[in-house]
């Protein structure tokens, strides 16, 4: 059994912003069967401990970044639970990254530079007798943790994995940090944590772990291009054949749907109408469910919502972000009467609206992997996405040879303009029109394969490499000795 810590700043169902707590709440599962015993280690937010109120106590630092920390040994499901309790850097008002008045934590430098602390202590050190062989951390937010690692002589004996989820999120902090969070002076370098002038959080991860991964095969070729790697390109680009991409899968037991063909899904079509006061049409019910910003493409689907609108198609929207989309999609839904909004996120309306739309429409200008996509498919729900990401890795485009050999499971639409996504809005009518068709790419949508079985054994494999080679050269240099 391989023993790994997987360092994350959220996780389901305990907390979360994005796709980034889906993986860290399913992965361990996933990995169990495969000989991973994966543990996890998570910031003892408010709501955390509120969900966990039976942690044990079962480490102590006296001095954390400015205050006393203990670990708790709770749960996430079948696997054990790690929950950093730091009063002092967690438990306030806000969302995990930014406070009441909508701005950055002034010390998230400081929380997050505690959570790798605490992961290489863990390694260092043990825990309930329990040492991990590798770290998996995910995010700039556990960048920090190799650094320490080697601070505290463990860095030999304990492989690291970095897991970057979204390259825009960078985790820079000013130079001046260098002493308050304890980093090595002369790891501030072109090769090291420095990044134009600035710690980086992500670069220290990247520059530093055994192996880093992305999460698709896409978007790890995406990253090398200036267009997509946001100033990171040539940092991954020189870590060579230790970079690459492992799709995300998703929960399988969580999101599964109530039928088992495409006519199970009229029902719920019925309702979803009835509870967002549309009107029945002969047209596709499409559904979003995204952060509206820019990088989502929101600006390109108000483009082309008309187009829908005409050949009688209709959105129902959930979300939050950007205030002008927020108002623009208002807007939008006061003026058609086939459009209906609700700003904010409900977790079981989003399932709501996916078990009853015929079409999710994911228009994003990059997608590391996505997650609403595989949803979609799980449901039947056909995807209409963007090719870039996990999106081009994921869905079966229904052009004709896909469509004559029956694989077809959505929509990719290229290039990323309002002319391309209105196209492939009107393709998808015209595609819904045709019954045996549509039925068709449901039940392949229902069919593919969208569950973590195929990514786990990547990560397993992975993580044995990693440990086996550590492995391999400890008994080289002890031989030699």
């Amino acid at each position: 059994m391989i023993r790994v810590l997987s360092v994350t700043s959220e996780c389901v169902p305990l907390v979360k912003t994005g796709g980034l707590a889906d993986v860290a709440g399913a992965l361990p599962g996933a990995l169990a069967p495969l000989g991973v015993e994966m543990r996890t280690l998570l910031p003892g937010y408010r709501a955390v401990l509120e969900a966990q109120p039976e942690a044990e106590t079962v480490f102590e630092v006296w001095d954390l970044f400015g205050g006393f920390a203990r670990i708790r040994r709770g749960t996430l499901g079948d696997q054990v639970l790690y929950i950093l309790d730091a009063p002092h850097l967690y438990d306030r008002d806000g969302s995990l990254y930014i406070g009441p008045g909508g701005h950055d934590w002034g010390d998230n430098a400081q929380r997050f530079a505690a959570l790798s602390l605490a992961a290489a202590m863990i390694a260092a050190h043990g825990i309930e007798d329990w040492v991990p062989q590798a770290i998996h951390m995910h995010d700039w937010q556990a960048g920090l943790t190799p650094i320490y690692l080697r601070e505290l002589g463990a860095a030999e004996r304990v492989k690291t994995l970095m897991t970057i989820h979204n390259v825009a999120f960078q985790g820079c902090f000013g130079a001046d940090m260098i002493g308050t969070l304890g980093l090595p002076p002369h790891g501030f370098t072109e090769g090291g944590y420095e990044y134009w002038g600035q710690i980086s959080m992500l670069k220290a991860g990247i520059m530093t772990s055994t192996k880093v991964t992305t999460v698709s095969p896409t978007y790890a070729r995406e990253l090398m291009d200036g267009a997509f790697g946001l100033g990171m390109e040539g940092v991954l680009a020189s870590r060579g054949a230790d970079f690459s991409g492992i799709l995300n899968g998703i929960d399988l037991d969580l999101w599964k749907p109530s039928y088992k063909s495409p006519k199970g899904k009229d029902k719920h079509k019925a309702a979803l109408r009835e509870e967002l006061h549309l009107p029945d049409s002969d047209g596709p019910l499409c559904v979003v469910i995204s952060r509206l910003t820019g990088q989502k493409g929101f600006d390109l689907l108000l483009e082309a919502l008309p187009m829908l609108l005409e050949q009688g198609g209709q959105l129902a929207l959930l979300g939050s972000g950007e205030p002008h989309f927020e108002a623009a999609f208002r807007n939008a839904a006061e003026k058609y009467p086939g459009v209906a909004v609700r700003i904010g996120y409900d977790e079981a309306f989003a399932r709501r609206l996916i078990e009853g739309g015929d079409a999710i429409l994911v228009p994003s200008r990059f997608e590391p992997c996505g997650l609403t996509q595989l949803y979609g498919l799980r449901f039947g729900t056909i995807p209409v996405v963007t090719l870039t990401g996990g999106l081009a890795d994921t869905v079966i485009n229904a052009n004709s040879a896909a469509l004559a050999a029956g694989v077809a499971t959505g929509l990719q639409v290229y290039p990323m303009t309002k002319e391309a996504l209105s196209m492939g809005l009107t393709r998808l009518c015209d595609l819904y029109r045709d019954k045996d068709v549509w039925s068709q790419m449901m039940k392949n949508a229902m069919a593919q394969p969208v569950g973590w079985d195929t990514s786990a054994k990547a990560y397993a494999a992975l993580f044995k490499q990693m440990v086996e080679s550590g492995e391999s050269t400890r008994e080289s240099e002890g031989a030699r000795a």
